[in-house]
């Protein structure tokens, strides 16, 4: 067991940290269209007799139907295996939580979509990692002080490269730029609005059975305003049954128990934080953990954890925090370590990972 006290505190810091510096056409529209496989035989026989003559045999077809994606949480959970998630949809493969990453993460063949949500100053949920547009786009500005219109015309890839989303790389490096203005054409199958930052509805509407999971950004009022604004729009849409939610003050996570009572919750940062240093069971309903594997040489995810965890009935989802841990050999020692899910940066890598996890003996 870790040591408590001031190394606990550190760890409840260490996590809060860890996560905070970590948008229409015709992409795939769900997690996997429903479909139908046609098993077609087909047999010819001729016999000729004294008199010339034919037998041909009737080509038959059959269709079987192939079962759904698994729309809601409960469908995901009964699969009994590990998850993928492409974490806003694979910020560093794709120019992160714009609906071209949320397509390429759907074609790579993911469980589900990642995403955090702020709240601009007009009221719209929009899909948001950060609560300035600094990091992302070519713009500056708090979304809580900006309209939708303002933050939509922005350029939502222009800081992102194949290495970093950062601001120190040649010009040439910024292989999506422009794209969002019209200065640059998009790839094939979307559009300019594929570069822009999305609402929630836009991302719902376009994937509408697609498994959610859904961080609230803000502390305070403010993250329980966006809190409210988004239980309110899936409502709406019908989604609360297919999304997870998460945020990481605990103050935001029971406001979401109060606003959604029987939703898909994960423990915030400090209930998080006490069941791995103090055994502390979580709240009834809350039995999907969001942890790291560590932070600042503090490994979180020890096998103990693991196991304690499962003894438990939880499960665990990680968030990888470095680089070097976001490849497929990577995610498939996660999997080796028990983990129920990967929230990961890397959509394609993650799914052959899982691949590779269940063809093991």
């Amino acid at each position: 067991m870790l040591r408590r006290g001031s190394l606990g505190a550190l760890t409840i810091v260490a996590l809060l940290a860890a996560c905070s510096s970590d948008d229409e056409a015709s992409p795939p529209s769900s997690a996997a269209a429903s479909s139908s496989t046609s098993l077609t035989s087909t047999s010819t026989s001729t016999s000729s007799t004294t008199s010339t003559s034919t037998s041909t045999s009737t080509a038959t077809t059959t269709t079987v139907p192939t079962p759904a994606p698994p729309a809601t949480i409960a469908d995901l959970l009964a699969l009994e295996r590990p998850l993928v998630l492409a974490h806003t949809g694979g910020e560093d493969e794709f120019p992160g939580s714009t609906m071209f990453a949320f397509g390429e993460s759907m074609k790579a063949g993911v469980d589900m979509l990642d995403l955090n949500v702020a709240l601009t100053g007009d009221g719209v949920v929009i899909v948001q990692h950060d609560d300035t547009v600094d990091r992302t786009t070519n713009g500056t500005g708090d979304v809580w002080s900006m309209d939708l219109a303002t933050i939509q015309a922005l350029d939502n890839a222009y800081w992102f490269t194949t290495e970093c989303t950062c601001k120190d790389h040649p010009d040439a490096d910024y292989v999506y730029r422009g794209m969002r203005t019209g200065e640059v054409p998009p790839p094939a199958g979307y559009t300019a609005d594929d570069f822009a930052v999305p609402t929630l509805r836009q991302l719902v509407e376009r994937y509408p059975d697609v498994p959610l999971n859904v961080e609230i950004e803000g502390d305070g009022d403010r993250g329980v305003a966006t809190a409210t604004a988004t239980v309110v729009l899936l409502t709406e849409l019908g989604r609360m049954d297919a999304t997870v939610f998460s945020a990481f003050g605990d103050d935001i996570v029971a406001a979401l128990v109060q606003l959604a009572p029987g939703a898909e919750i994960s423990p915030g940062l400090g209930t998080s934080a006490a069941w791995v240093l103090s055994d502390e069971p979580l709240p009834a309903g809350q039995r999907i953990l969001q942890l790291p594997p560590e932070y600042e040489g503090l490994e979180v995810l020890t096998p103990e954890v693991i196991q304690r965890s499962h003894g438990a009935g939880y499960l665990i989802w990680v968030w990888p925090t470095e680089r070097a841990q976001e490849n497929q050999q990577a995610y498939l020692d996660f999997l080796n370590q028990g983990i129920d899910g990967l929230n990961i940066n890397f959509p394609a890598q993650g799914v052959a990972a899982l691949h590779d996890y269940l063809q093991q003996d």
